[in-house]
């Protein structure tokens, strides 16, 4: 049975006692009005469906962890539905259109949030109903609700979610029980824009409400859900993660122009290479976990991957220059693929070796060793066979012999330049594709990148 006492308290208190003279009269109908149990729905004709008008508005997203794919928001939340043994003749009593309860003696709609995935500490702060004369009964409270929303953080951090909340029975089928809802998205929208609070690094773009009256076939059961859309707020990430990202793989490029024949390119992009590695581990944490990575982290990670090839080209040049120094000659493999081949392709002239005095024409620029081994030879044994023993003839031969020997060790010293030369072309063309195939990384991730980001 409907409180009669309670209500009429509340009427009183409400309009005054003025209005409240008819209180037999309004005793009598309570009376009189017969109210079925709790457990059974309030229709006359079982057949016909009770209709659940559902409507929401959201305050604030307190939070949206993509490592547990959660969403945590606060909304308001309102539930209105039609009981058919509830209803009374306003100019009977008081004038009285509705009236509040807290009681749950009648029956009420069986509610689910199928996204949810804990469940509320503490009860509404508002479990009152409001029931009008013709049985229209409405609750309205706040809601506190931890749903899972599956995220795509692939864009990361100028990505944006779609995470629903789904509102529907799940003890009686849409023959029973139908939800709908009577404001549509742009209302709703409207509604929430007007006191939705910004929490974090979220921004709402949208809410998208949509009645689906099966959610599957195993599971008959109305539903209505709501659709919200936010884009996250990159400033935070951009300043502290982008910018100095950006700026190391700058300097690592720039540092390819240092010299090659001083060791402080190698010390310093080292030292580049150590402090991008160490922003990676500070900034670890703002990145989601996730099973699929962001293209955030396939950037730092091809960052990194160039800037440890830069490395390995820089010791690569290094170890030809310390061969210039030690190699008594150069592979002929070398010769081809790096002078010949690499250095064409890379479009060298000969005016970019001729700081080494070396000529792409040809890497031999001196008399051939051979031909100049039998010059003296020939020389020396023309001065032996000449079997004139006057003092001058001997003079001569000796000087002679001094100034071949003379010219063999300035032959000598020449064909170790030309090794050098060679050596240090070669260094210098390996130098420029490392610089060339580093641009080349770097140009096609950037595109990636914004490509990735502006769609």
């Amino acid at each position: 049975m409907f409180p009669s006492g309670l209500a009429l308290l509340l009427t009183c208190t409400l309009f005054g006692a003025n209005y409240c003279q008819d209180d037999c009269s309004f005793n009598n109908l309570i009376q009189n009005l017969t109210f079925p149990s709790q457990n059974i729905r309030p229709v006359k004709n079982w057949t016909t469906a009770t209709t659940v008008d559902i409507g929401m508005t959201l305050y604030t997203i307190v939070e949206l962890d993509t490592s547990l794919q959660s969403l945590t928001t606060l909304i308001w939340f309102s539930m209105t539905w039609n009981n058919e043994f509830i209803e009374w003749d306003p100019k009977q009593f008081c004038l009285i259109k509705t009236i509040f309860v807290s009681n749950e003696t009648f029956w009420k709609p069986d509610l689910y949030i199928y996204e949810r995935i804990q469940g509320e500490d503490k009860p509404p702060v508002v479990p009152c109903y409001a029931i009008t004369y013709t049985g229209q009964i409405t609750i309205s409270m706040p809601l506190l609700i931890v749903s899972s929303c599956k995220q795509d953080i692939f864009k990361f951090p100028f990505d944006t979610q779609k995470c629903n909340l789904t509102f529907g029975s799940y003890n009686h089928p849409v023959e029973e029980i139908e939800m709908i809802t009577r404001m549509n998205s742009s209302m709703i929208f409207k509604d929430t824009i007007d006191v939705f609070v910004n929490q974090g690094d979220w921004n709402l773009l949208n809410i998208t409400v949509k009645k689906n009256n099966i959610i599957a076939s195993e599971t008959p059961y109305s539903t209505v859900y709501f659709e919200i859309t936010v884009k996250r707020s990159p400033i935070v990430y951009v300043i502290t993660l982008l910018v100095p990202a950006c700026f190391m793989v700058l300097l690592d490029i720039i540092s390819m122009f240092i010299q090659m024949d001083s060791g402080e390119r190698l010390g310093f992009k080292i030292i580049i290479v150590l402090g991008f590695s160490v922003l990676l581990l500070i900034l670890n944490t703002m990145l989601p976990n996730s099973a699929d990575p962001p293209f955030l982290g396939i950037f730092c990670c091809v960052c990194m991957a160039v800037m440890v090839f830069s490395i390995l080209g820089c010791i690569a040049v290094s170890y030809m220059l310390v061969l210039s120094e030690s190699q008594c000659s150069m592979p002929p493999w070398i010769k081809f693929w790096i002078l010949r081949f690499l250095s064409r392709a890379l479009c060298f002239k000969e005016k970019s070796f001729l700081k080494f005095g070396m000529n792409l024409s040809s890497t031999e620029t001196y008399v051939n060793k051979r031909a100049l081994e039998e010059q003296s030879l020939q020389t020396e044994n023309k001065i032996e066979s000449t079997k004139d023993d006057s003092m001058e003839v001997k003079l001569m031969k000796m000087l002679m012999q001094e100034v071949l020997k003379i010219h063999k060790k300035i032959v000598e010293s020449k064909e170790m330049d030309d090794i050098k030369t060679e050596w240090h072309a070669a260094a210098l063309v390996v130098d420029r594709i490392v610089l060339v195939m580093y641009l080349l990384v770097i140009v096609i991730l950037v595109i990636a990148v914004l490509f990735v980001w502006s769609t």
